[in-house]
């Protein structure tokens, strides 16, 4: 059988098994588990291979499950990754398969990503003996949160004898059909910070008599501004966005402290390094122009993703070649932080994002929404995009 007639017969059994991937991907949304938590999710999985006789490791790294599909004939080892966990937002959708679970639910695709390669990985499976080299199926938990599932599947294993990775993000905001791919800097490596300051509280009648934490917060937030305007060099992308600032009193009370939290994203390990030490000497300046006191924190997360060149073209070329692709383009790159990164820094491979904006414009939200959904028409195109990537790879 060539490789094409197989491909076919794969993309046929795809769709064959689309209700299947409908079915999977509604029982995840309406059984979402948050980051670290995922037992159930974790027991559905390895029972869906065992029930395949498709061999499994459980426990990998945390909730991580790795399952394996041998082909009979020679080739390279291909890893593909899903991430199965779910996120502390109250479901709002008015849909037959909303989350059972009051405050969880699953805003950004991963029950969809995770009931895609579940059925790949039968399909796949069924075709064993046309098959080259080795499949890996990297099942993660905990992408949401960091220090994230990853690095601890890493650690454990999970890209042992692996030539090359593949993962794809289902994107609410692109058509179905539409696949976007970028070489290099792709997602951008996404920190967090938090700031206490302690002044003098008092009456508000009386201001020269304390050391307001408002107004001092208030100065920090301004002249963050100027850590990425003035310290990080303009060809370098980064962005430091304050999301918190807490300082509840009375209306005539002065506050005594203050909280500011935010988050710091950038691409260069250079400019992290910069916008750590820089968020600092701002805070450190203010303060001490107010005679304040203050703490810092400032928590590294995942680092940026940087997309593979030969992986990532040979990603966009296999996917103007694959059915149910529509369109394929060039990415913008994105300031949101993804654990994938951590793959790439040990094998080559590429993220691509598959498009799933939802048929109905009315229901279409953005990722992390309350009522965000996905177009589960996209789920066997990335499917179809996978499979094609894996049967024609050669090292």
């Amino acid at each position: 059988m060539t490789v094409s007639t197989l491909h076919k017969k794969i993309n046929e059994r795809l769709d064959e098994h689309y209700e299947e991937m409908v079915e999977i991907r509604r029982h995840l949304h309406m059984n979402p588990e948050l980051s670290f938590q995922e037992e159930e999710t974790a027991a559905f999985i390895a029972n869906y291979y065992d029930t395949l006789h498709i061999p499994t490791r459980t426990q990998v790294g945390g909730h991580g499950v790795l399952a394996f599909i041998d082909g009979a004939l020679p080739g390279p080892t291909i890893a593909l990754r899903a991430d199965f966990d779910a996120l502390p937002i109250h479901d709002e959708k008015d849909v037959p398969y909303r989350s059972t679970k009051p405050g969880v639910m699953h805003a950004c695709g991963h029950d969809g990503h995770t009931a895609t390669l579940l059925v790949l990985a039968k399909i796949l499976h069924e075709h064993r003996d046309q098959l080259k080299g080795k499949i890996v199926l990297i099942h993660q938990h905990a992408e949401e949160y960091a220090p994230g599932g990853a690095k601890p599947m890493i650690e454990d294993g999970c890209l042992d004898g692996v030539d090359v990775i593949f993962g794809t993000h289902l994107w609410s905001s692109e058509p179905c059909g539409t696949v976007l791919y970028k070489s290099g800097n792709f997602m951008a490596a996404a920190d967090r910070f938090s700031i206490q300051v302690q002044g003098k509280g008092g009456h508000g009648a009386q201001p020269h008599l304390t050391k307001d934490a408002v107004l001092i917060g208030s100065q920090i937030v301004a002249n963050l501004q100027q850590v990425v305007a003035r310290k990080v060099n303009p060809i370098d992308s980064a962005v430091v966005s304050v999301g918190g600032f807490v300082a509840e009193n009375a209306f005539n009370v002065i506050a005594d402290s203050a909280v500011l939290t935010g988050t710091a994203r950038s691409f260069e390990e250079s400019a992290r390094h910069i916008i750590e030490r820089e968020i600092e000497q701002v805070v450190k300046g203010v303060c001490h122009m107010h005679d304040a006191s203050y703490t810092y924190e400032y928590v590294r997360g995942y680092p940026a993703v940087k997309n593979h060149p030969a992986p990532t073209e040979y990603i966009a070329e296999i996917a103007k070649q694959t059915e149910g692709v529509t369109e394929v383009k060039e990415a913008e790159t994105q300031m949101g932080g993804e654990d994938f990164a951590y793959y790439l820094q040990h094998v080559p491979g590429t993220f691509f994002f598959t498009g799933a904006m939802p048929e109905n414009s009315q229901d279409v939200y953005p990722h992390h929404h309350p009522k965000f959904d996905v177009n589960e028409k996209a789920m066997p195109v990335a499917a179809k995009v996978l499979a094609h990537a894996v049967l024609s790879y050669d090292e």
